[in-house]
Order: structure tokens, then C-alpha cells, then sequence
């Protein structure tokens, strides 16, 4: 009894050893699958290492690099700039630190849609935190802060200056014999979309309309319209001109200085302007051959039209924009105030378009000027402040340099039409190439595989090539069945003559190509056909019938 009780207990030790291990068996057989999955994934990983890694989906939102409308940029370093170690900074960036006053009071403003939107507010308030004295110091704050960009216009290496000056005119407040020409302020039924009609600061582009009553809106008065008299007695003449000359150029240039019988001087600047495009005067003398273009300049301009009063006449009503002014209260040692709402600086301020770039924006020019004389080439290479705009002035190397008031200012920038190269300064912050840098490649596309694999073909084209050749075109094939299945699919494995021919023609085949499946024909066009006369009218009376 001993015997069989310690034989009993011993299978019964066996048994529960036994069931012990299939129990870890069966617990651990999950842990062992993905572990054996792990290592095929990463086997099937090392053995394809050129599958990218999955992306998140939606990707991040990444700030793009600059874009400038219609424009192309690069960057480059400081010593490629023709002329920069050369010119005065400091004249510079005392416009700069102009500009800076309004910049740098900005607070909580929306993004702006323009390149450099509000990235210029930074180094404005650094400007403003200093006191620079030097030309070395004013450099290395524009090379510390900034970034050169070459810009021009797509397709185009240069970009295009001209010139702009504060004309010194005689005039009168009260209409005599020798001064008639009215000098207008805006009109009060003048209206511009999005803009109340007391505004400041309307935009030089764009339509205006003349508000009759509370609602009609009709496009406004154009030139002829206004000098034979469409708003006279109103009480609308801010002045009194010489002859309609004086403020032709006056209305080019959007200011003046008005010098009084009293001695006094009346300052206007530019308000508003009748919503016709400009259209320039020298343009049409030149096209008409009567001024060579190498010689235009604002006084060949003002000679002809002295020359010729009644051709000066028609000549000014080709152009039918038109501006009104308003008078400021500045000195006579008080420069011209830009649309930037600063005072301009005469060698440093330029006027840009303002659809495209941001008013403080330093523009780094260079090239050859007739400054000295008409036929003289002056190397010009100045740092200018955007601080202006005009109505002329489109483009993103596009330029107007201001030279100041006065007859010399007048003579310097009436025979300026130049090409000039352009270098846009733009804040560190805004580094094209370091977003550049940040932005994700496009996914590797799986269609080269596929198209290799089942290549697309035209039937009507590879029938017209054949036919081209001299070859038979392929017969209609029939549904095959039976022995002719197989005979068929032993057939479809073997390259067709079309292919084999246009393989010939051009040369050997890739192996990629001769292990490919046989091409795969594009669907026909369905035929556009339709329905005849007597076919819609059965189908019209039967449907009459079936209703009845």
C-alpha cells in the first residue's frame, strides 16, 4: 500500500509539471508572435530601406519663404554688392530711423498679405534703442539686422528707376489775369468703394465714382471734363496757377510749393485723384516721333508744350487722370511728406509699389545716372527707404527717387529712365533660406513603377503610325473559347507587332520594358450621336399614350 501511494503521488507530480509547462507555453505563444513579427517588419524594413517614413496627416503648418508677386530673388552676400562698403549708411539710416517712428508704435496688428508684412517692427525698435553716430556702426547695423535679396521682376536681371522732385512754383490764392488755373482740393460727391468720403489717405488706383443723389454712382470727370469747367464755383481752388502746365507737372510729381505775391510759400501734397489711369505725356511724343526717346526728358516736355499751346491742349487730355490736393502748414526747411505720412528724405527716400512691398523697406540701388549732365554716366550706389508711392510706380524692382525740391532737383530727375539693379534688405527673421530649409519634399511617385508596368497607348495614334510604316492594321479579334483560349493566352504573353515595331524605331528595348505586360489601350470615345426627329416624336406619342 506504501508502495502504490508513492507511485500515485509521483504521477501525480508529473502531471501537474507537465501541465505547468503547457500553461507558460500557451501564456507566452502571443509575446512570441510579435516578437516574430517585430522581426520580420524590421527584416522587410532593412531589406526596403528606400520607403519613406509614414507622415502625419494634415502636415504642419510651416511659415513658406518670401513671395513677392511676379518677382524672382536670390540671396547674396554682402561683398557681391557693387558699392556697398562705399556709400554713406549713416545718411541712410537717419531715414531709416524716419520711417521707424510709425513702425515702431505698432501694436496687436493683423498680419500683412505683403512679403514682409510686419517683420520691419523689430529692427525698428532696436534703431530706435540707439543713438549711431558713425558710418561703420550704421553698417553693421543694417548687416547685423538684414538680409540682401537681388530682386527683379520674373524674366528680367535689372529692375527701373526714375526721378521725382518738389516743383517751386509762382501762384495765387485769389484768381487774377495772370494766374486762372484753378488748383482743386477734393471734390465732396468724389467716392471711392470701402473708403468714407472724408477719408485720409485714399489709393492712388482704383475706381472713383461721382455719387449722384444717395445711391446712383457714376464713373467721375475725367481731365477735358474738369478744365472746361465740371466743378468750377464751387468753391473748390485751393490756388491759383499760371497755366495748366504748372500743374500738369505739379499733379505728376503730387506736390509743390506755391510761391504767393506776398512772399509767403503754400505747401500742397497730394489727396485724391479721379480714378482714371495715368497715362504718360512723354510716351505719346514719343510714339508720335516727335521727341527721340533718347532725348525725352520733363523739359523736352515743357519746351514742346510751350512751342505749341494748341497742341499742348490735346496733348494733356490724353492723359485723363487727374489729382486734387490739400494744403499742409510745413516751413520752407521742411521737406515733402511721402504717403508713409514722414517727411522725405532728399537722396534717400524712393517711392515703391505699395501692393507689394512695405513702407520702410531699405532698398540697396545701383548702377550709372545721368546726374553731372544728360550724357554723363555717374555711378549711383545708395541705400534708399521706401517711403512713398505712385500711380506709375508698379512693379517689385520699381523705383522713384526723390532728389529733393527745387529747379536742379526738376533738371536731375526729369532725364532719369534707367535700368538699375535692385537688392532688397529684409529682416533676419523672414530668412528665405532657412524656411526653405524646413519645408517638406513631395512624396516619391508611384506611377513611374506602374507606368513602366502598363504602359498606356492610343489605338487611333499607334493605327495612324502604323499606316505611316506601311504596316497592316491589327484585326478585330474575336472572343476566343475552348482551344482557342489557350492558344489566345499564349498569344497575349508574346509582345504585339504594334509594339514591336514602335520598339524598333526607337531603339533597343529597357528591361523593364520587355518584362512589362502588353499595353493597355484607352478606352474609345463614345460616339456622339443623336437621336433623330422621327425617333423623338414616336417616343412623344407613345409616352401621350401611355398617360391617356
Amino acid at each position: 500500500m506504501a508502495r502504490e501511494a508513492l507511485t500515485d503521488a509521483r504521477h501525480l507530480r508529473r502531471t501537474a509539471a507537465a501541465c505547468c509547462v503547457i500553461a507558460v507555453a500557451l501564456a507566452t505563444a502571443p509575446f512570441a508572435a510579435i516578437a516574430a513579427r517585430t522581426a520580420h517588419t524590421r527584416i522587410v524594413h532593412n531589406a526596403r530601406p528606400h520607403l519613406p517614413a509614414a507622415r502625419h496627416i494634415p502636415y504642419p503648418r510651416l511659415a513658406w519663404p518670401l513671395e513677392v508677386s511676379g518677382s524672382q530673388y536670390i540671396p547674396v552676400p554682402w561683398t557681391d554688392i557693387a558699392g556697398w562698403s562705399e556709400d554713406d549708411h549713416l545718411q541712410a539710416y537717419k531715414a531709416f530711423r524716419v520711417s521707424c517712428r510709425p513702425i515702431a508704435a505698432q501694436r496687436n496688428l493683423p498680419a500683412d498679405h505683403k512679403a514682409l508684412g510686419i517683420s520691419l517692427r523689430d529692427p525698428c525698435r532696436a534703431a530706435k534703442a540707439l543713438d549711431i553716430s558713425d558710418r561703420a556702426r550704421a553698417r553693421a547695423f543694417f548687416e547685423e539686422r538684414f538680409l540682401p535679396l537681388r530682386i527683379s521682376r520674373l524674366g528680367e536681371d535689372d529692375g527701373f528707376v526714375t526721378g521725382y522732385y518738389e516743383p517751386v512754383i509762382d501762384g495765387s490764392r485769389t484768381q487774377t489775369d495772370v494766374y486762372n488755373v484753378p488748383v482743386y482740393r477734393r471734390p465732396s460727391n468724389l467716392f471711392v468703394r470701402g473708403f468714407k468720403q472724408d477719408a485720409v489717405g485714399l489709393p492712388n488706383k482704383g475706381q472713383v465714382f461721382r455719387k449722384i443723389g444717395r445711391r446712383k454712382l457714376v464713373p467721375y470727370y475725367d481731365r477735358a471734363e474738369i478744365e472746361d469747367g465740371a466743378i468750377a464755383g464751387r468753391g473748390l481752388e485751393l490756388c491759383w496757377l499760371r497755366d495748366q502746365t504748372d500743374l500738369l507737372f505739379t499733379q505728376i510729381q503730387g506736390s509743390a510749393r506755391v510761391r504767393l505775391e506776398d512772399g509767403s510759400t503754400m505747401r500742397i501734397n497730394y489727396d485724391a485723384h479721379n480714378g482714371y489711369p495715368y497715362t504718360p505725356v512723354g510716351r505719346i511724343l514719343i510714339d508720335r516721333g516727335i521727341v527721340p526717346k533718347e532725348q525725352m526728358s520733363m523739359q523736352k516736355i515743357r519746351e514742346w508744350m510751350d512751342q505749341n499751346p494748341d497742341g499742348a491742349k490735346e496733348l494733356r487730355r490724353q492723359n485723363r487722370s487727374y489729382v486734387f490736393f490739400r494744403e499742409v502748414h510745413l516751413s520752407d526747411k521742411d521737406e515733402a511728406v511721402g504717403a508713409q505720412g514722414v517727411p522725405l528724405t532728399p537722396g534717400r527716400s524712393i517711392a515703391v509699389d505699395k501692393t507689394l512691398h512695405v513702407y520702410g523697406t531699405p532698398f540697396f540701388i545701383g548702377g550709372e545716372l545721368p546726374i553731372e549732365s544728360e550724357q554723363s554716366k555717374t555711378p549711383f550706389h545708395r541705400l534708399m527707404i521706401a517711403q512713398d508711392t505712385g500711380s506709375a510706380i508698379v512693379g517689385p524692382a520699381r523705383a522713384d527717387l526723390y532728389f529733393g525740391a527745387g529747379v536742379d532737383a526738376g533738371r536731375v530727375s526729369g532725364r532719369l529712365r534707367h535700368n538699375m539693379r535692385f537688392v532688397m534688405l529684409v529682416p533676419k527673421s523672414l530668412d528665405p533660406v532657412a524656411r526653405g530649409r524646413k519645408m517638406p519634399l513631395p512624396d516619391p511617385r508611384p506611377s513611374e513603377t506602374i507606368a513602366k508596368l502598363f504602359p498606356q497607348t492610343d489605338p487611333l495614334k499607334d493605327q495612324q503610325k502604323d499606316q505611316k510604316n506601311g504596316a497592316k492594321p491589327p484585326e478585330a479579334s474575336v472572343a476566343p473559347g475552348g482551344k482557342d483560349a489557350a492558344r489566345a493566352t499564349e498569344a497575349a504573353k508574346k509582345p504585339a507587332p504594334a509594339v514591336a515595331q514602335a520598339s524598333a524605331g526607337v531603339g533597343q528595348a529597357s528591361p523593364a520594358q520587355t518584362t512589362a505586360a502588353n499595353p493597355v489601350p484607352l478606352p474609345e470615345a463614345r460616339p456622339n450621336i443623336k437621336p433623330s426627329r422621327e425617333a423623338r416624336r414616336a417616343r412623344y406619342i407613345s409616352r401621350y399614350r401611355r398617360f391617356r
